[in-house]
């Protein structure tokens, strides 16, 4: 089923191309291992990874719109120090007015060479945010999402992730043959050991 803006929904599992990719990412890296937070899941992702053999699967969803077993607020998330192997945090930041406090409690809580997979909406230049545009109509029209309180680009957010308690950002543009968008740009934020 096609969506706006060229995506494909799976009639099958509900996925839409961001979620293919991510899990593409998953498999192919092998990263499913250890203790892994996954901030708003997908469906389809939660039953897969719900019961997955290799991982303490944590899944959050703070404004209890997604299947979740827990409700961390990603600016202040309810676990120890150094805590978790994977971060999967996608399309979740641009909603966050304090983006960098969540970024901080994202690397506060990942294990030294840990990752945390990143995606939000991006474009070109600079990161565009204004405080001043909080009605659902205005960020509608200046960030494409009536809940949206930003657009990041690629290099403003590496930048703000570096900032903020990561030492390494590397973009990976995954190709993904299940996709009506050619390119998923998924951010790999580390911590070193």
């Amino acid at each position: 089923m096609h969506l706006n803006g060229g995506d494909l929904l799976c009639p099958f599992c509900g996925s839409r191309s961001r979620t293919r990719a991510l899990f593409q990412l998953l498999e192919e890296k092998k990263l499913l291992c250890g203790t892994v937070l996954h901030f708003s899941p997908s469906r389809s992702l939660y039953r897969k990874l719900k019961h997955h053999p290799s991982i303490s699967y944590i899944a959050t969803d703070f404004a209890d719109e997604f299947i979740a077993d827990h409700h961390f607020d990603i600016r202040s998330i309810d676990l120890k120090n150094e805590s978790v192997d994977l971060i999967v945090c996608f399309h979740v930041l641009e909603h966050i007015i304090e983006d960098q406090k969540a970024m901080r409690e994202l690397a506060r809580v990942l294990k030294p060479n840990g990752l945390c997979l990143i995606q939000t909406p991006f474009k070109l230049g600079d990161i565009y945010e204004d405080s001043c545009i909080i009605d659902p109509q205005e960020r509608l029209a200046a960030y494409g999402q009536e809940d949206h309180v930003r657009v990041y680009s690629v290099a403003g957010i590496r930048e703000r992730l570096l900032y903020n308690g990561f030492q390494e950002v590397d973009v990976l543009n995954m190709k993904n043959v299940y996709s009506g968008i050619p390119n998923q740009r998924i951010l790999l934020a580390k911590k070193s050991g």
